[in-house]
């Protein structure tokens, strides 16, 4: 049944068929999209009490004063409709494919409303991107910004809770986007709405000292206009546009503030904008502007022989103008007023600060801000909708945390990139993943709004497929570097150890006990020990070349204090084959403690060394130095004291010396070596300490591996 619509309605769909851009078969379908919303939104209302049906009408003829198609506006009252009747295929059957997909698209940005209230702070300039990236087809974002700023005027006498959270949502995430698209009729509405209910006092002390409405203000401009015209005209200056509004609430408030002024000291709340051909035009203007109305001293700025620093060029000055109120005048050429808006001195740049970073991101905007000027000459739909169809951000996915979280990355980016992007841990330990609750294979390509959930194991390491190219893992470079340096660290550890085994096994063989091994890596070009096992590990160091090295550097031994200091103290110590007495002493190598089972190797000139039985030194000892090996146990349990080598694996970020002094102190165990070798995520803390069995030994070790920040405690 057709519903008669009522006159002001019936009024806007009669003249939508006098467009130039629509004809009687276009406003047809307007109208047509209107019989369907009457019959489905009866009774309907927005959250501040709106019919649905007249806030949707709202929204569509917002954008038919900026002159979009009837498409755009078809889309945009088909939006309200309920999520159950936004079927795709009724959709392309009764308005064909544009109209679905701007539909559809629509819907699709008023389910994301609730993102602003959820993500983090300072994250609403990668939400404006998300929003774009959502949309293949820009004019999707224009009905999202057209339905915001109908939904703030409605607000006026809403709930203040909800007007508030809509006010924020305006000042934060619509009004830049709106300011960067160069849509200024949304732009300056939603900044002084959002104002309004937001600082209502500030707001209403503004207005009052603007001392007249805006209707008055704008009539004002336009009568500043004529005159101007008028003279430039007659100074034979026929190529010329003056264009000009009065200042608005928000954008006067912002001024204040930002320049810490008093209303008094504003010279810009009425403002003209003269366009010329030639820079010599300029500085003519400036003086017929300065014939007509009287300078106001010290505000003239000469941006053109001076740009800024971001480009920008145009001459700016103030004038007391009609009424004595104070009038601001802006002249420029076409081309720099080209520059100005779509150019490297683009007016969103200047007033958010944008940085030289976003050059990319501009040339885009300037894209954008053209197909704007030219949407009133498109009147085929399939040639409006080829132009409005982007690849603004395709080039990038915006996805979520499960708290909301927005994160950029690179196009055809999956979950374990995610994983890495959040944290480098968080993606050595990733096992698995959930896009929107459902569990999908790590190589999934992510899409922009999905929510990511990242399953991982307590204790998890990196696999080398997922660096391969080819099996699709990782997109971004970031995430394969840091899987790569993984590796490098795990191949660096097993180096060093493997060259510190080397270099043990080369010392005993020179039968060298002290060398300054600092002083040899210094002299080989390593900058620090660490490197100097590296290099061995890996083969890179010759051997004649290191034993050339340690015997320069041997430090010979103290005849009257080296025996007794390694002599073992208390009881009878060790019996070798079966006797006590001997001149001994503890290998530095393995640092044997009862009751290891232990083996003497007979020495020249320095007694028995004790030596543990598993000693890696041993087990390489060459077959004519094996008939020194004599048979030792430990005298009476061994009871003395013994210095033991053990190890620490502690965090990067934790400094665990206070927890670990107060554990020796209980233990009753002292340090005699400390040495802190850190890597970048953690850090190996070795000690040499002095114990009494190995039962202290295995009590302090236990306890040490609890400690806060410690990750492993063994004994080398």
């Amino acid at each position: 049944m057709l519903i008669d619509p009522p006159r002001d309605t019936a009024d806007w769909l009669n003249q939508l068929e006098s467009r130039a851009n629509f004809g009687a078969d276009k406003a047809a379908i307007v109208r047509q999209v209107w019989q369907t919303l009457t019959e489905a939104l009866t009774d309907r209302l927005t959250p501040d009490g709106t019919p649905l049906l007249a806030h949707a009408m709202g929204a569509a003829q917002l954008l038919d004063r900026m002159g979009f198609d009837s498409e755009t506006l078809a889309a945009a009252l088909l939006s309200a409709l309920p999520e159950t009747q936004l079927d795709r295929d009724r959709l392309n059957k009764q308005y064909g494919p544009h109209i679905a997909a701007l539909t559809l698209g629509a819907a699709r940005l008023n389910r994301m409303d609730h993102l602003l209230t959820e993500v983090e702070g300072g994250q609403e300039e990668l939400l404006r991107h998300m929003l774009l990236a959502m949309s293949d087809d820009l004019r999707v974002v224009l009905i999202k910004l057209a339905e915001r700023t109908q939904t703030l005027r409605e607000r006026a006498h809403a709930d203040p809770a909800l007007r508030q959270q809509t006010a924020l949502e305006a000042r934060k995430l619509y009004a830049p986007l709106a300011n960067r698209l160069g849509v200024w009729q949304f732009k300056w509405e939603l900044e002084d709405l959002a104002c309004r209910y937001l600082e209502p006092d500030t707001y209403k002390t503004i207005a009052r000292h603007l001392d007249e409405k805006r209707g008055d203000r704008e009539r004002s401009i336009e009568a500043i206009k004529v005159h101007l015209l008028q003279a430039l005209h007659e100074a034979n200056l026929a190529h010329c546009e003056v264009a000009g509004r009065p200042k608005h609430i928000a954008s006067i408030l912002a001024k204040m503030r930002k320049k810490g002024l008093g209303f008094n000291e504003l010279y810009d709340v009425r403002a003209v904008r003269v366009l010329v051909d030639d820079i010599k035009d300029c500085y003519l203007v400036l003086g017929i502007v300065h014939s007509l109305w009287q300078p106001i001293p010290g505000q003239f700025d000469d941006y053109i022989s001076r740009p800024k620093g971001n480009g920008y060029q145009s001459l700016h000055t103030a004038v007391i103008g009609p009424e004595d109120k104070a009038l601001e005048v802006q002249i420029r050429t076409h081309t720099m007023h080209h520059e100005s808006e779509l150019g490297v001195a683009a007016h969103w740049r200047y007033k958010e600060g944008g940085g030289n970073n976003q050059a990319h991101l501009q040339e885009k905007i300037a894209w954008v801000r053209q197909l704007l000027a030219w949407r009133q000459e498109i009147a085929d739909s399939d040639a409006l909708a080829h132009h409005f169809h982007h690849e603004l951000f395709q080039d990038e996915v915006f996805a979520l945390t499960p708290q909301g979280r927005v994160i950029a990355l690179a196009h055809g980016a999956t979950p374990l990139d995610f994983a890495y992007a959040l944290h480098t841990d968080l993606g050595h330990r990733c096992r698995g993943a959930k896009l929107d609750g459902v569990l999908v294979p790590l190589d999934t390509p992510l899409k922009t709004g999905q929510r990511v959930e990242i399953l991982t194991t307590k204790q998890g390491a990196p696999s080398r497929d997922w660096i391969n190219p080819s099996l699709g893992y990782l997109k971004t470079s970031r995430a394969r570097n840091k899987v790569r340096q993984w590796f490098r660290l795990q191949e660096m550890d097993r180096n060093i150890e493997e060259g510190r085994d080397i270099l043990n096994r080369e010392l005993h063989r020179l039968n060298l006990e002290q060398v300054g091994l600092d002083k040899v890596a210094e002299q080989l070009k390593f900058e620090h020990l660490n490197d100097l096992y590296a290099a061995l590990g890996r083969g890179e160091l010759g051997a004649k070349q290191l034993e050339r090295s340690l015997s320069q550097h041997f430090i010979p031994p103290a005849p009257k204090t080296l025996p007794s200091a390694r002599k073992i103290t208390g009881g009878t110590g060790v019996l070798i084959a079966g006797e006590s007495g001997f001149l001994m002493q503890l290998a530095r190598c393995c640092r044997p403690a009862p009751p290891d089972p232990i083996v003497g190797y007979t020495t020249q000139g320095r007694g028995v060394t004790v030596h543990r039985a598993s000693c890696a030194t041993l087990r390489n000892l060459p077959p004519e130095r094996q008939s020194r090996l004599l048979e030792a146990t430990w005298a009476d349990g061994g009871n003395g004291s013994y210095h033991i080598n053990c190890e620490l694996t502690v965090q990067a970020d934790h400094d665990p010396l206070r927890d670990l002094s107060d554990l020796l102190s209980q233990e009753r165990i002292g340090v005699l070596k400390m040495e802190s070798l850190p890597a970048k995520d953690l850090t190996r803390l070795r000690l040499t300490i002095q114990i009494q069995n190995l039962d202290q030994l295995a009590r302090f070790l236990t306890r040490a591996a609890h400690l806060p920040g410690i990750l492993a405690a063994r004994r080398t």
